[in-house]
């Protein structure tokens, strides 16, 4: 009987896994815990996303243990804090599989760190999964071992291209992004999907996210005729300079992009509570609220059982519920394999079906490693943060 925690297995999986859960059944000593390696930017200037995935993290490896582990094997959570430094992700990853000797692992959870740390794991067959955004990070060629937790950069982007072209019917628009390999890369994309939908990229623009005015580039935006601006950076000072030279302009057009958009950050630095307005961010379906304000039943649920023990309101509900994902997706792969090799595990995860998540429903197969469906991806309202979770944006029921 499949349960919550375990994988939807395809038939074809069974006779595999069976094979290597004998196997692992004489090589585990009795009483070995279930190790599995966080690589944890918990400190440094982009430690907030790991804060809040390691509360999801922690929930679930204590639930997990209080209901007698993992095949009676108690989960035993591996920290290393990256500091957001990609040298630091790679030793901390060569240390967790040559030393600590992790059954999988966890992250890291920003994709600068993920591009130096991918190919150290797929060399080691080391079983991981991460929540990184960048396309090129999962390959199930190149990275067979490699599996997405998050949506990746393409479907964020199809998810605003969406959303103006359908929804808001807007199709003259600028596309900003910052001068980062992130910016960049992103801008390119988005502007070759507008153009292959046959929309208007009236200007495009790269933007240093220490550059004190941006109003040359909104002028450049206004003149050329943009309807929306589509922005495409993780850097709050810059999304907020853009919103109050918008206001500075008088200039009523929707700004779309990027999740940063709605950071708790920004608050502070528009000159008016109203430059956030018409400010539409990529959201998720399971962590946003409808007009009568509940959130889809089972995060109304998950929120129920954090009360009183994990803190949300200064983080983000997506964070901690893929962090809490992320753990009970490893201890699933094991138990329905019955075996805790690289293998068992990386099989398990390929014939994953619908595995009902807090975050949402997970898919692989061996083709596929992006997992996060798209249909969950969403517009919310980037002023309306709430307990980490936002509103839907005009047009999503």
């Amino acid at each position: 009987m499949t349960t919550r925690r375990n994988l939807v297995l395809g038939a074809a999986a069974a006779p595999l896994l069976g094979r290597l859960a004998v196997a692992q059944s004489a090589a585990v000593p009795a009483g070995e815990p279930l190790r599995i390696g966080w690589l944890a930017a918990l400190t440094g200037a982009s430690s907030a996303p790991a804060v809040g995935f390691n509360r999801g993290v922690v929930f679930a490896a204590d639930e997990l243990n209080a209901a007698g582990g993992v095949q009676g094997r108690k989960v035993e959570i591996i920290t290393r804090d990256t500091q957001g430094d990609p040298t630091k992700a790679v030793n901390a990853t060569q240390e967790l599989i040559s030393r600590a000797k992790v059954h999988a692992i966890w992250g890291p959870t920003n994709s600068g760190e993920a591009l130096a740390t991918t190919p150290i794991m797929a060399r080691a067959k080391m079983p991981c999964v991460h929540p990184c955004v960048v396309d090129s990070l999962i390959d199930p060629v190149k990275f067979p071992n490699a599996f997405r937790m998050a949506p990746s950069n393409g479907q964020w982007d199809d998810a605003v291209r969406a959303y103006l072209l359908n929804t808001l019917e807007v199709r003259d628009v600028a596309v900003f992004g910052d001068t980062t390999g992130y910016g960049t890369s992103a801008v390119a994309a988005s502007v070759a999907a507008f153009a292959k939908d046959s929309a208007n990229v009236v200007n495009q623009s790269l933007i240093d996210a220490t550059q004190p005015d941006v109003t040359p580039d909104m002028l450049r935006a206004k003149t050329a005729g943009a309807r929306a601006i589509v922005v495409w950076s993780v850097s709050v000072g810059m999304l907020s300079r853009l919103m109050n030279v918008r206001n500075a302009l008088g200039w009523d057009v929707p700004i779309v992009g990027h999740p940063s958009l709605g950071s708790g950050e920004i608050r502070g630095l528009l000159e008016k509570p109203g430059n956030w307005e018409k400010v539409f961010m990529v959201g998720y379906r399971s962590c946003s609220f409808g007009e009568d304000g509940k959130l889809p039943e089972r995060s109304q649920a998950f929120v129920a059982k954090l009360a009183g023990k994990v803190a949300l309101h200064d983080t983000s509900l997506w964070w901690v519920a893929c962090g809490y994902d992320a753990v009970k997706l490893i201890a699933a792969a094991v138990e329905s394999s019955g075996a805790s090799t690289s293998e068992a595990i990386i099989g398990a995860w390929n014939h994953t079906t619908a595995y009902p998540g807090i975050f949402g429903d997970y898919s692989y197969s061996p083709e596929n490693h992006n997992g996060y469906p798209q249909a969950d991806v969403v517009m919310s309202r980037a002023n309306s943060q709430r307990d980490g979770t936002f509103a839907l944006a005009p047009g999503f029921a």
